[in-house]
């Protein structure tokens, strides 16, 4: 008997984890614990463990929050859609009063985590969050200019870093603060032309034409081509202390360029195999260009 209850108790905090998960969107917010870090070690002198710890943790509540903030907002959107009408709250599993005890319960503990770095670094993670709950999710079903609002928290992470590690906003979080803002827009395009049919169940608006054609395709081009250019602007050496090797900056070109030709192959096409490809090209762009700048700074 105690082993069956044992057993029913495990089972149930699995569950509760589970939905933890899906309720912060934990692989979305390890992504960019991942991108806040990089930037960390790049602004950094010398690297604390306690800082790096923080900041992590920090960025997690934040992200968390913000997805938790989100699916409060769009719980009878969610219920309408495919991809997630299986969430927490749309599925029944947890309520709305649960789902904003752990939102504000994250934004807390997240604000004051980054507040123990530096003042800076905890007011643009509040920032982060205001934006992408308040601005970026109700604009999602007015105009698919909401891609463009929520480029900007989405572009903070990798900034924080340097400002949680310098206390200091200038030239260098600035730049990286604009890599990772055009980034999204292939990325996040790529995501809207595959779940298109599926957005168009909630009412969400994420193509810039609000159609799967060419018109769309092509900004996805001119965009991911300017996030080209900015990836290595720190080659020439006018952003500060944010520095990039020729060939650090030959690599990250070259991996711009198989994410451009994916871009190329969605304009050909039009399908969402080609848009797919693109999506996961991203992902890939995103995670080795930081890893590249980071072992270019140490070595």
């Amino acid at each position: 008997m105690k082993m069956a209850v044992s057993s029913v108790k495990n089972t149930a905090l699995s569950l509760y984890f589970a939905d933890f998960k899906e309720i912060t969107k934990a692989r979305l917010a390890v992504s960019v614990v991942f991108s806040s870090i990089a930037g960390y070690f790049l602004g950094a002198v010398e690297i604390n463990l306690v800082s790096v710890l923080l900041l992590a943790f920090g960025g997690y509540c934040m992200v968390g929050a913000s997805n938790a903030y989100n699916q409060v907002i769009e719980k009878d959107l969610d219920a309408l859609m495919n991809r997630t009408r299986n969430r927490p709250i749309p599925s029944g599993r947890m309520s709305v009063a649960m789902a904003m005890t752990i939102a504000v319960l994250l934004t807390l503990l997240g604000i004051v985590a980054l507040y123990f770095l530096n003042p800076k670094t905890a007011m643009f993670g509040a920032i982060s969050i205001f934006l992408y709950t308040s601005v970026y999710t109700p604009l999602k079903t007015v105009t698919p200019l909401a891609v463009f609002v929520g480029a900007f928290p989405g572009a903070i992470p990798f900034m924080l870093g340097w400002v949680a590690a310098t206390d200091n906003f200038g030239i260098e979080p600035g730049t990286l603060f604009m890599i990772q803002f055009f980034w999204q827009f292939p990325h996040f395009w790529a995501l809207g032309w595959m779940l298109d049919d599926d957005y168009k169940k909630g009412g969400f608006k994420m193509l810039p034409t609000g159609k799967k054609d060419k018109g769309t395709a092509l900004q996805i081009i001119m965009y991911t081509i300017w996030m080209m250019l900015i990836s290595i602007i720190p080659v020439f050496g006018f952003t500060g202390r944010l520095q990039l090797s020729v060939v650090a900056a030959g690599v990250i070109f070259l991996m711009g360029l198989v994410m451009l030709l994916f871009a190329f192959r969605l304009y050909e096409k039009r399908d969402n195999a080609s848009a797919r490809k693109l999506m996961l090209a991203s992902v890939s762009y995103i995670t080795l260009m930081q890893v590249v700048y980071v072992v270019d700074k140490f070595i």
